[in-house]
C-alpha cells in the first residue's frame, strides 16, 4: 500500500520570490489552497491566489493552525532554507513527517559564506533571530569566523559594542542584506567603528581579530575566577573544571545547578556545547542577581534561574540530563536529584564540610560511583619571596544513572 502524500508543503523562498524556486516547487506553490508566512513572504508570492494566513500571535498558536487545515492543500512558506534555525523544525516536531514536504532553498548562510568568499566547514552558524542575542558572546574567539543570523537593523551595532568591549574592536564586519535580490546591499566596517544603518532584515558576517589585551573566553570549562561576579562562594577554576568534566556538557542537554550561587557551572555548562540548558536554583536574590549578571556578559543569556529551597524547589521542573550540588546538600537533595536524572544522566556533588563529605562517603559506599579529593594550591607572596598557599580541599561525588 503507497503512502498518502503529505498535504503540508514547507517551502524556502528567497528574494527572487516565486522566479527562484525550481518548476516542481512552483507548482506545489501555485496549486495550494492556503499560503501561511510573514508579509515579506506574502509579497514575493504575490503572483499566486489562495487563501492567505499571516502568522498567528502568539506564534505557538501556528501548529494548532496547521493541524485545524489537515486534509487541505496547505503551503507554509519560510525564508532559505526551512529547516536551519527556520519555522520548519518547529512544525517538524508537532506533526509526523510523513505529512510532510520540505522544499529547500539556498539559505542565508550559504548565500553569506559565498559573497564572502567563506567555506562553510570553517565557520561557526548562529541566529540571534527573535532570542537574547548576548548568547553570541559564547563565540568570540581569536580567529573566529562567524555568520548570524540578527533581530533587526539594530543588532549588528549591539554585536559590535560586545567585540569591542572584549578587545576584538578590530574584527571585520560586514551586513548582507536581501540577498539574491535587486536590492541586495553590503556594508563593511571594523567593530570598533561600527556606525551604518542597516535594513532589519540581514545578515552579519565577523571576522574576529583578537588585540593582545583582548579576553580570552574559551568555550571548554575553566573560565578565570576574575570574570565572574561573585561573593566569594562560588566554584574556583579549577575545581569548576573537573566538576563539569563530570557533568559532560552534551547539545540541547539539561542541568540542574543546585545552590547556584554566581552561576559559575550553569554559565559553562551552557557555553561548552550548542543549545544546552541550565536551569539553577538559589534560595539569595542577591546571589540570583549576580548570576543573572554573568550570565548576560558571559554568553548564556538562558539561564533559567529559580528561587527556592531544595528539596522542595525541585518538585515540577523538567527531568534533568545532569545535576549539580554544589549548595544545599543533603540525603533528601540528593535522592530526590537521583530520581529525578535521566537515564544516563550524570550527578556531581561538592562538598568542603566535614558533615558534607560524611554524608558523600556514605552516599559513595550506598550507590557507588566516584569519590575523589581535590586540592589546589595557588602560587602566592610570602613576604619578598612566593610560596603555596592551599585552598580548602573539596571532596567530589560523582555517579552515572544507569
Amino acid at each position: 500500500m503507497s503512502a498518502e502524500p503529505a498535504w503540508l508543503h514547507v517551502v524556502g523562498i528567497g528574494e527572487d520570490g516565486i522566479a527562484g524556486l525550481t518548476p516542481a516547487t512552483r507548482a506545489v506553490v501555485e496549486a495550494a489552497e492556503i499560503i501561511v508566512g510573514g508579509d515579506r513572504h506574502h509579497t514575493l508570492s504575490d503572483a499566486v491566489t489562495a487563501e492567505r494566513v499571516a502568522w498567528p500571535s502568539p506564534f505557538d498558536a501556528l501548529i494548532d493552525r496547521l493541524r485545524s487545515y489537515r486534509g487541505r492543500r496547505v503551503v507554509v512558506l519560510a525564508t532559505g532554507d526551512p529547516l536551519w534555525f527556520s519555522v520548519g523544525a518547529r512544525i517538524g516536531r508537532a506533526i509526523p513527517p510523513a505529512e510532510i514536504a520540505y522544499h529547500p532553498q539556498l539559505s542565508a548562510f550559504q548565500l553569506a559564506a559565498a559573497r564572502m568568499g567563506w567555506s562553510m566547514a570553517d565557520l561557526e552558524t548562529l541566529t540571534v533571530h527573535g532570542r537574547p542575542v548576548h548568547q553570541m558572546i559564547a563565540f568570540i574567539q581569536p580567529d573566529a569566523r562567524l555568520l548570524i543570523l540578527t533581530t533587526g537593523a539594530e543588532t549588528p551595532a549591539q554585536i559590535a559594542r560586545f567585540l569591542t568591549e572584549r578587545g576584538f574592536g578590530g574584527s571585520r564586519m560586514t551586513v548582507l542584506a536581501n540577498m539574491g535580490g535587486s536590492g541586495e546591499a553590503r556594508f563593511d566596517s571594523l567593530a570598533q567603528n561600527w556606525n551604518h544603518a542597516v535594513p532589519p532584515f540581514n545578515t552579519l558576517a565577523v571576522d574576529c581579530v583578537a588585540a593582545p589585551d583582548a579576553a580570552l573566553l574559551p568555550r571548554v570549562p575553566g573560565l578565570s575566577d576574575d570574570l565572574f561576579v561573585s561573593d566569594g562562594t562560588m566554584t574556583k577554576r579549577e575545581v569548576r573544571t573537573a566538576t563539569l568534566a563530570k557533568l559532560m556538557p552534551m547539545r540541547g542537554a539539561l542541568l540542574w545547578d543546585i545552590g547556584t550561587g554566581s552561576g559559575s557551572v550553569a554559565i559553562e555548562w551552557m557555553r561548552a556545547a550548542r543549545s544546552a540548558r541550565a536551569i539553577g536554583i538559589e534560595p539569595r536574590a542577591d546571589r540570583r542577581a549576580m548570576a543573572a549578571e554573568n550570565a548576560l556578559a558571559l554568553g548564556a543569556p538562558r539561564l533559567d534561574l529559580r528561587e527556592g529551597e531544595v528539596p522542595a524547589a525541585l518538585g515540577g521542573l523538567p527531568a534533568p540530563d545532569a545535576v549539580f550540588i554544589g549548595g544545599g546538600l543533603s540525603e533528601a537533595v540528593f535522592d530526590a536529584a537521583r530520581a529525578a536524572l535521566r537515564p544516563l544522566g550524570r550527578l556531581v556533588a561538592n562538598a568542603v564540610t566535614l558533615e558534607s563529605e560524611a554524608l558523600l562517603i556514605e552516599l559513595h559506599a550506598r550507590h557507588g560511583g566516584d569519590l575523589v579529593k581535590l586540592s589546589v594550591a595557588r602560587a602566592e607572596p610570602v613576604g619578598p619571596y612566593r610560596g603555596w598557599r592551599p585552598a580548602m580541599p573539596v571532596t567530589q561525588y560523582s555517579l552515572v544513572k544507569r
